[in-house]
């Protein structure tokens, strides 16, 4: 058996970045850029006025309150042709440029206004309210470096730069093809020695959410024709996932049939619970990542090992495990020789410390548990014994993939 660490390297070692296309802005949430997000233009174009108020010269107000002639009005959009000269002053509303010969603004709140004329309470310094011209950015910044997936904030400053396309990296195509005579999916008819698989829809969810396109393989059966028949599928496809059939009972055929369909195994079980019979290989070009039959060992290996793999697809930087540091909030045991990775929830204590508390139970077909589940709680391998309040490190599940 290898370490996880390990196995993480080998499974991106052979993984490269998928080629770019170009995508209208409407379209590129969650999509990773193939070259940086450059600014088409200067933000903003001129100095503008962050407040409604007046455009004075600040030179005029230094002494207050003052009298000043009411030269003009300029609203976000329009502009003030004139020059503000001494004793003047324009209304101006935040957004709009700052006239020439202006270099401050009064806010309204400190000016009475009536008729031609504007009595100013409050002096102001040069500069005051003014937003100068590329304050946010100038034409040719880059304002998101390539390998950035695109959430909602950086959606909004590709519009503000003007950028209407970008070259963004293909969608990973991710073949899930669980296996097992045992599965039926949710819905159908169940027989007296079936259950619903769960790991199908899961994975798919997994992928999409990690800005994959998920291709659906059906289920094989535990066959070699089947198994055999719906592996070839995955052709074309630039990841296969299998779930099941991975470990060394009688029926397990997964290592067997695809090896003989050409399968180069690179390793087969890791150190780990759970997940111990994870596979990895290739088969005819295609990148192979076997995960366990188990619904809560297949996520928690994809949340490990498919993670990171789709992030190496898609151009991003590589993720390195999501780990942070909690407290305990139970007791637990020695180890043993495989890293454990205990499901948990988290609190905050009202010391301001994160306090994670694993699950009794941990079986490993415990998808309740799993779906509430706030963190997994880490244990090293040959971890001693720990007690409550000792600090442990974990990896966070709630908001993995949530961006704005």
């Amino acid at each position: 058996m290898i370490s996880v660490e390990e196995a993480r390297r080998r499974i991106l070692a052979g993984l490269t970045a998928l080629p770019a296309e170009q995508v209208g802005l409407t379209e590129a949430l969650g999509r990773v850029l193939a070259e940086d997000l450059v600014a088409r233009t200067t933000q903003p174009p001129a100095a503008v006025s962050a407040m409604d108020g007046w455009a004075v010269r600040a030179a005029d107000v230094a002494q207050v309150p003052v009298r000043l002639r009411v030269a003009g009005y300029v609203a976000a959009g329009r502009s003030f042709t004139g020059t503000v000269g001494a004793g003047e002053a324009v209304r101006i509303f935040t957004g709009a440029p700052v006239p020439a010969g202006a270099d401050a603004i009064v806010i309204q709140e400190d000016a009475d206004h009536a008729g031609e004329t504007v009595t100013v309470r409050e002096g102001v310094a040069a500069g005051r309210y003014v937003r100068p011209a590329g304050l946010d950015f100038r034409a040719g910044d880059v304002g998101a470096a390539a390998g950035t997936r695109m959430g909602p904030r950086a959606i909004g400053l590709a519009a503000a730069m003007n950028v209407p396309w970008l070259k963004v990296r293909r969608r990973p195509r991710v073949a899930i093809l669980p296996t097992g005579d045992e599965i039926v999916m949710p819905g159908e008819p169940i027989g007296p020695s079936q259950i619903v698989s769960s790991n199908a829809l899961a994975l798919a969810a997994f992928v999409r959410a990690m800005g994959g396109q998920p291709i659906d393989l059906g289920i094989a059966r535990d066959d070699r024709a089947s198994l055999s028949a719906l592996a070839a599928a995955a052709r074309g496809c630039d990841l296969l996932v299998t779930t099941g059939g991975a470990s060394v009972g009688e029926h397990d055929l997964v290592r067997s049939v695809l090896g003989e369909a050409g399968l180069q195994l690179d390793f087969w079980q890791i150190a780990m619970r759970p997940g111990k019979p994870l596979m990895f290989g290739s088969l005819h070009g295609t990148p192979m990542l076997g995960l366990p039959g188990n619904p809560v060992s297949a996520l928690v290996c994809a949340v490990l090992f498919l993670r990171p793999a789709m992030a190496r697809l898609s151009g991003m930087a590589d993720l390195p495990p999501v780990d942070e540091q909690a407290i305990l909030g139970s007791d637990l045991g020695a180890n043993d020789r495989r890293e454990d990775y205990l499901r948990a929830t988290l609190e905050r204590g009202p010391d301001g410390l994160l306090r994670a508390t694993p699950f009794a139970t941990q079986d490993s077909s415990n998808l309740s548990r799993l779906a509430a589940a706030d963190c997994l709680v880490v244990r090293p391998p040959l971890a001693p014994p720990a007690r409550r309040g000792e600090p442990v490190r974990i990896v966070p599940l709630a908001a993995m993939y949530g961006q704005i």
